[in-house]
């Protein structure tokens, strides 16, 4: 019997775990503007040391033993017919073509910054990307961070780490960062960041010019609605949470309000045979938590039962966003549980057991060794 074909279209972080997860049982193609997994994960990393981040978070899909399977296309979405279910690519030769599915998950998260652009880029593009941040970075003398959730309080504790001279403020509108955190998770954060020598700005919110996409680190002077006096800075990243789902190739009814795939709590989308969506650009809740509690593995699930007509299983969100803050330190990686403590890896398990095992055997099934550095090569 023909295998079905189960088409991914997007292969961010939540994209690869789920073309893993089904590649075994179906004949999968996936779809990325990416050569590889650029991960959204650990802004502040990727800022300060760059290699450090490209070693665990920058990978070929070459390199994922379970993606063998997996066709991958590096190529842009442009259209999808749902009632000849089918979707339009263009590769990034230019070649526009028609792929088609038996079932189709949608995961091609969200614009956020610079650092989550729904742009086609070779690896070329990815290496030179991170260097010119870091570079930028690295020349000011005053860095001001605009916004207090987890990628803005990262950039800001690891920027101040990375470079002790450089005087870092983190400017949030709040009166404390991490609002979508528990509080003990805030508390603890809101000390290391004191600790690693950020001032903290509660209560300034940022006029953000019309039009502003915060896609480039800028510098000058940034203005408050909250009616503080403007405050200069050599380096100014903008991590105010504006975020644009990638999902201009979708009908308009499939869409919420604010450009979300909207989703049962299956993952379902509501009223197709064999659609789905999982991540950041499903609005499953408010927080979209989909895309940091391993729903991966709920989708590829659903997907399965929807062939054989088994039960599917629902998607229950976290109370409070949980996880990793400021990523790994020179004391090791704290990850907060959704009750706000904190489990610590230390730093020696980090690359010994961490990456290594959990990660790159335990979740990934297997991942080979580098044989290029693309932040120097490309």
């Amino acid at each position: 019997m023909d295998r079905k074909r189960v088409v991914i279209a997007g292969l961010g972080d939540t994209g690869v775990l789920t073309a893993i997860r089904l590649a075994r049982r179906f004949d999968v193609v996936g779809i990325s503007v990416n050569p590889g997994l650029v991960s959204g994960q650990e802004l502040g990393t990727r800022l300060a040391r760059p290699e450090d981040w490209a070693r665990n978070y920058w990978i070929a899909f070459d390199r994922f033993r379970e993606l063998d399977r997996v066709r991958t296309v590096h190529g842009t979405l442009t259209g999808a017919d749902l009632s000849a279910r089918t979707v339009s690519v263009r590769d990034a030769d230019g070649t526009a073509w028609v792929q088609p599915y038996d079932a189709l998950v949608i995961s091609t998260g969200v614009t956020n910054g610079f650092w989550r652009q729904a742009v086609l880029q070779s690896a070329g593009d990815v290496g030179a990307g991170l260097q010119k941040a870091h570079a930028r970075l690295a020349s000011a003398g005053t860095v001001a961070v605009i916004g207090g959730g987890a990628a803005a309080v990262s950039s800001a504790a690891n920027i101040a780490v990375q470079w002790p001279d450089i005087r870092v403020g983190l400017y949030y509108p709040g009166e404390h960062p991490l609002p979508q955190h528990h509080w003990r998770a805030r508390k603890r954060v809101e000390r290391r960041l004191a600790a690693s020598g950020v001032t903290l700005y509660p209560g300034h919110r940022a006029a953000v010019p019309e039009g502003f996409d915060c896609a480039a680190i800028t510098s000058g002077d940034v203005h408050w609605d909250s009616g503080q006096s403007p405050v200069h800075a050599d380096a100014v990243l903008w991590a105010i949470g504006r975020v644009r789902p990638n999902t201009s190739w979708l009908p308009a009814e499939l869409l919420d309000e604010h450009g979300f795939v909207r989703v049962t709590p299956e993952l379902r989308v509501p009223g197709l045979d064999g659609v789905f969506a999982v991540g950041d650009v499903a609005a499953t809740d408010p927080l979209r938590s989909s895309a940091r509690n391993r729903a991966d593995g709920l989708v590829a699930r659903n997907v399965a039962a929807y062939f054989t007509g088994d039960r599917m299983r629902r998607y229950r969100p976290p109370a409070s966003r949980w996880g990793s803050v400021l990523g790994v330190q020179p004391d090791g990686l704290e990850v907060f549980a959704p009750n706000g403590f904190a489990f610590r890896f230390p730093a020696w398990s980090i690359e010994r057991v961490l990456q290594p095992w959990i990660v790159r055997r335990g979740i990934y099934r297997g991942v080979r060794a580098d044989e290029q550095n693309f932040v120097t090569n490309g």
